[in-house]
This record gives C-alpha cells, sequence and structure tokens, in this order.
C-alpha cells in the first residue's frame, strides 16, 4: 500500500488539503498519516489533530509528502528543513499550498522548478529564492515530482496530485474533479447518474 504523509504545522488551513486526503484515503491502495514537528497541532478551524508522526519517528518509505498552508510556515526548525530536504533528495513527490509554497521558496526549494504561489513579489527578499522567471502565474503548477498551488486552489491543487501520482485514468479523475465542482446535478447531467 502507498502511504502519503500530510505535513501539518499549527494553524494550518483546513480546506487545502481536504479533498486530497479524503480522496487518498478512501482508496483502497492509499494511506494518510500526519507528521509535524509536534504532536499536536489545531488547524484554522480550531480542529485539533493528534498526529501520527513527529519528525524524526516516520516511516523512511513513503510515496508522497503534501505540504498543507497556514499561518506558521515561518518556522525555521532544523528538523523540519532537514525533513523537507530529505525528501527532495529521495525524489518523493511532493505537493506544497499556500504557505508550504513560500517556505520552498524561502529555503530554495523552487529553483529548479516551475511553479506556483500566492504571491511572488513576497519572496524578493527572500536569499536563497533565485527563481522568479519560473514562477507562473497559475492557480497550481505541476513540474517534475513537484505540485505548487496557491492557496484558494485546493481543487486543482487535488486534480494535480492525482494526475501526478497516477491515480486513477485522466479521465476518471476529470469526473471526479468535475462533480467537487459544480455538484452532483450538474455532473448527472453531463455524466449521468454515478449510483
Amino acid at each position: 500500500m502507498k502511504q502519503a504523509l500530510f505535513l501539518l504545522l499549527d494553524e494550518f488551513a483546513d480546506w487545502e488539503g481536504a479533498y486530497l486526503s479524503s480522496t487518498l484515503n478512501q482508496s483502497e491502495f492509499w494511506t494518510v498519516k500526519t507528521i509535524s514537528v509536534e504532536k499536536k497541532v489545531v488547524s484554522l478551524g480550531g480542529f485539533s489533530v493528534l498526529l501520527d508522526y513527529v519528525i524524526g519517528s516516520e516511516p523512511k518509505d513513503y510515496d508522497l509528502l503534501v505540504m498543507i498552508g497556514g499561518n506558521s510556515w515561518g518556522n525555521s526548525s532544523a528538523e523540519l528543513l532537514k525533513f523537507v530536504e530529505e525528501a527532495f533528495n529521495k525524489g518523493i513527490v511532493i505537493a506544497a499550498i499556500c504557505g508550504a509554497v513560500d517556505y520552498l521558496a524561502k529555503n530554495g526549494f523552487l529553483n529548479d522548478h516551475k511553479h506556483t504561489g500566492n504571491f511572488v513579489d513576497s519572496w524578493k527578499n527572500y536569499e536563497f529564492y533565485t527563481s522568479a522567471d519560473n514562477y507562473l502565474k497559475k492557480q497550481a503548477v505541476k513540474d517534475g515530482q513537484l505540485v505548487t498551488a496557491n492557496g484558494t486552489a485546493p481543487l486543482e491543487f487535488t486534480e494535480l496530485v492525482l494526475d501526478l501520482i497516477a491515480f486513477d485514468t485522466p479521465e476518471n479523475i476529470e469526473k471526479m474533479m468535475f462533480m467537487n465542482r459544480y455538484g452532483f446535478y450538474n455532473y448527472c447531467e453531463k455524466y449521468g447518474n454515478p449510483f
């Protein structure tokens, strides 16, 4: 079974990973686990989450790292930086949204990738960000083993991640995302009743 680790910091944005985590976790081929720099975090919506892993105790083999945005990505934890760096070095599929993309920019992880984020101008003082020419004004961008998205793009983010990991056929992913975007009745009108 493949494993996705969702990296959640305190004050994480509940909505940014909801579509992706629930899709993956309902699959017989994927399992979803959570990881952070501490054992418990609280989301922006007030949900308290007891993490499956504190960084350093995670399994060495996993298939997908999902970095969910929020208000705490100014984190200067050496363990967090080492963990993210190791994921890049191992070639693990990495997906980052909102504030998590800011973190990647600040630490130089975006320099070899086409990418997007909340606002490239907010990164101009980042010493290790040297890739403004690779910034694309899109909701979400997939390049190599990396997906980036701004904080208003949880659906686009989900779709690109599912595509990158070959979660299902492109047609089935498109149908799934259509229902999430436009609702059940519009889905039925276009594709027929799935039940």
